[in-house]
């Protein structure tokens, strides 16, 4: 059974196993299992050069079986030793002139197709029981072996396709699984086109949007040529005049000499007269080379738009305080004593129907203010939640808001283009500036209490005078859209942030430009003073935070909280901890010293504003899930 498991092929036919000869070999019934067998024929035949076959003599079955196994063995070994020696005795020309021999099959006899089928189907007892009775019908006669006959051709033909069946049905399955695979591949790189494509589009977009501009850009610089041609014509003209002037002074300065060293008492009044002649013309002169150049100074304002009201004087408006660099809140936090431990989310309020903007904290008081795109503010206690006060007033949504120094006021800006003043103790407002034209994004009250910082889309920074109730100066030097615009503390210094991706201070006493701090990649969202004012945090639209410092125009550190938005950044009042608000619905707590980066995640959407109060005691957050949340 073993050995025909092993293989269908052999080297001995069934003739001489005494399969097919009823009368020549008997064979003991009880131990037929122990007897080999072969279910299938194949001969060796070798061919000479010349074509005639070898002639193999058949061995006879007796012999095959004989009982002298070592005699036989010993035989067999001295056969091969003399077969070597002869072999290494022959030329070999005459090894090489044998050829292979070739190897032919047999077709399946019926009975060994019977032995096939009961191996593959693991019948041991009836393949046995199977031999038992085959060798018994053979030995009687009643079965010719050697009329059995052989299979036709067609069930080795069916043998055969079916086994080219599994084959091919394998080969489909691969396939299967390879389209699979090539199909999820073409629906990967179909999305990745769609995404570049609309990727693509959108850049586009913004290169027209750039090049519209860039052309109304051009226009409108074009239609200043001729007025700086004139204003330069002038300029030329008044620098002749004033050389000629200066001439002319000269040469009658001199003839005023000689005359004093020519002149003698006789002549004394006459000289009198003449010198006083003379400076009356000096006089004269000097008047007009002053109007000139009052004319030219006023044609460059005029063409370079900084001419209007806010050069005027006004009787009612405000000093600006001296810079005594003294801060009476640094002397609050020596060490850094906030920790993340104490940094848990006691309240969550719903606060409006729109997304929340911006918020404040009362300087003084558990307070704090919230705006939204729902055009209202909402004035809430602080911790527990109850709404104080609610007003409306502005056409469009209101974008930001700051509380008066001493708390009894708060400023408000929107996409309408104001910036009004409440007065919590009329409950009303009681002023509006709307000199910007376009949507204000920020507001910012100076520590004195006098002044209002701006920022607009109209890419100025504007500071309001509370006495005189009017615009004091217009600073202009951002290339685009300005988004947030602060007072340092107890300082006339103010720093801007803008979507030209730079960070301005500006000197709010003159109205000219200090430093520009020049790093981002994208546009600025939001950029703050730390208590000490010696650092700046910055923030842009995909998530990078930048902390600069002030005194050497250089950023120090670069924090990557991308790829999502970081829309606005605040410090501890004790300088070592930074917070950013985050487009991920979460916020970034970040400890300068130990390079410490811890996110909160309570927001269900994305937030918009983060600030400390100035005593260190707790923060507040605001977002697009219309929800006020208090941390402490």
């Amino acid at each position: 059974m073993a050995t025909m498991a092993a293989s269908n092929t052999r080297d001995v036919g069934p003739k001489d196993l005494g399969l097919r000869n009823n009368s020549s070999t008997k064979i003991d019934l009880a131990n037929i299992a122990d007897v080999p067998y072969y279910v299938e024929k194949r001969y060796v035949r070798a061919v000479d050069e010349n074509g005639d076959e070898f002639q193999y003599e058949e061995v006879p079955v007796e012999e095959f079986y004989d009982d002298d196994k070592e005699e036989t063995l010993d035989a067999l070994i001295r056969n091969v030793k003399d077969q070597q020696r002869e072999s290494q005795v022959i030329p070999t020309t005459t090894s090489a002139s044998i050829s292979r021999g070739s190897l032919t099959t047999e077709p399946e006899a019926v009975d060994d197709f019977v032995r096939n089928f009961l191996v593959r189907m693991g019948m041991k007892k009836t393949m046995q029981q199977f031999q038992v009775e085959w060798h018994n019908l053979s030995s009687s006669g009643r079965i010719k072996t050697n009329e059995a006959g052989y299979l036709p051709d067609v069930v080795k033909h069916n043998e055969e396709l079916s086994e080219k069946m599994r084959l091919l049905q394998s080969e489909v399955d691969r396939y299967r699984k390879s389209a699979e695979k090539a199909r999820e591949e073409f629906i990967k790189m179909k999305k990745e086109r769609d995404y570049h494509r609309q990727h693509h589009n959108r850049i586009a977009q913004e290169k027209n949007n750039l090049v519209t501009f860039i052309k109304r850009l051009k226009s409108h610089l074009s239609t200043y040529e001729p007025q700086l041609d004139e204003l330069k014509t002038k300029y030329d003209s008044a620098v002749r005049e004033k050389m000629l002037y200066k001439l002319e002074r000269d040469k009658m300065q001199s003839e005023l000499n000689a005359l004093k060293l020519s002149t003698s008492t006789s002549y004394q009044n006459n000289t009198e007269g003449s010198l006083g002649s003379t400076q009356s013309k000096l006089r004269e002169l000097r008047l007009k080379e002053e109007k000139k150049k009052v004319m030219i100074t006023d044609e460059q304002r005029r063409l370079t738009g900084s001419m209007d009201d806010t050069n005027q004087s006004n009787a009612q408006d405000s000093e600006f305080p001296t810079d005594t660099g003294n801060n009476p809140y640094l002397n609050r936090f020596a060490e850094d004593a906030f920790h993340r431990s104490t940094l848990t989310l006691a309240k969550e309020l719903l606060a409006h129907e729109g997304p929340i903007s911006c918020a404040a904290i009362h300087p003084r008081k558990h307070v704090a203010i919230t705006v939204s795109d729902d055009r209202s503010w909402k004035m809430w206690a602080i911790p527990e939640g109850d709404m104080i006060m609610k007003g409306e007033g502005h056409a469009d949504w209101v974008s930001g808001v700051d509380f008066h120094p001493s708390g009894n006021k708060m400023a408000t800006c929107s996409g309408d283009t104001t910036v009004k003043l409440w007065d919590f103790s009329q409950k009303k407002c009681v002023h509006t500036f709307t000199n910007h034209l376009l949507p204000v994004w920020s507001v910012n009250f100076h520590s004195c209490g006098d002044f209002i910082t701006s920022a607009s889309q109209d890419k100025t920074v504007r500071l309001w005078d509370l006495n005189s109730l009017r615009c004091r100066m217009v600073m202009r030097g951002h290339q685009d859209s300005v988004h947030s615009a602060e007072f340092l503390m107890f300082s006339n210094i103010i720093v801007s942030s803008s979507v030209d991706k730079t960070v301005m201070l500006w000197d709010a006493r003159t109205g000219l430009a200090e430093h520009t701090y020049a790093g981002h990649a994208n546009a600025c969202n939001q950029a703050t003073f730390n208590l000490r004012g010696d650092a700046i945090a910055s923030c842009d639209t995909k998530g990078v935070v930048k902390i600069w410092d002030v005194r050497t125009v250089k950023s120090i550190v670069t924090l990557d909280f991308g790829p999502y938005s970081a829309n606005s950044v605040s410090f501890h009042p004790a300088g070592q901890l930074l917070t950013t608000a985050s487009g991920d619905r979460t916020i970034k707590l970040y400890n300068i010293g130990s390079e410490e980066l811890i996110p909160l995640s309570s927001h269900t959407d994305e937030v918009q504003y983060v600030k400390f109060d100035l005593k260190g005691q707790y923060m507040i957050s605001t977002g697009r899930d219309r929800t006020l949340r208090i941390w402490s």
